[in-house]
């Protein structure tokens, strides 16, 4: 699959929504209940993503144009914890797993974490994610829940990667 990396816009927000909503809708269900995966799409307009990347929360897209359509495929953010430690999360259409979609914008978000001096990033990895932040030398650092905008729970694994600043 040909696609291309960037970093998103308020005006990519609709569009980031629909494959955050996707992603969720086609993976989910292998690893959660239905009423898990439709707490966990639930409130995602293009609001959400506008309204953190005005609070400094940076989105990078996989973006390919899909049947004559501007389509995006994934996307991946960058937000600080506080201090060096960053945060992190990614999400992939269903149709473009596995097909680097992830990974690529991932790297760059990586790269922007590291820019700002971070030395490590974490993630709250949903079940479907595990094995791929895994493949991206993220490790696993304990197994809980975290909570979704509804206020309900989602089991996740908690895991982190180490980094290497560039800061001065």
């Amino acid at each position: 699959m040909t696609f291309e990396t960037r970093r998103a816009l308020p005006a990519d927000a609709d569009d980031i929504a629909a494959a955050h909503r996707d992603s969720i809708r086609t993976l989910g269900p292998r690893f959660y209940p239905l009423h898990v995966v439709d707490d966990w799409s639930e409130g995602l307009t293009g609001d959400v993503y506008v309204r953190a990347m005005a609070c400094g929360e940076a989105f990078f897209i996989a973006v390919a144009v899909i049947d004559g359509v501007y389509t995006v495929l994934g996307f991946s953010s960058d937000y600080s914890r506080g201090g060096s430690q960053h945060g992190t999360s990614v999400y992939v259409r269903g149709q473009a797993g596995r097909q680097g979609v992830g990974s690529a914008p991932l790297e760059v978000a990586v790269a922007a974490a590291i820019a700002q001096g971070a030395t490590s990033i974490h993630i709250e990895a949903s079940l479907a994610g595990v094995d791929f932040y895994k493949s991206n030398g993220f490790v696993e650092t304990t197994h809980g829940e975290t909570r979704l905008r509804s206020g309900r729970p989602i089991g996740c694994v908690f895991m982190e990667k180490a980094l290497a600043s560039t800061a001065s």
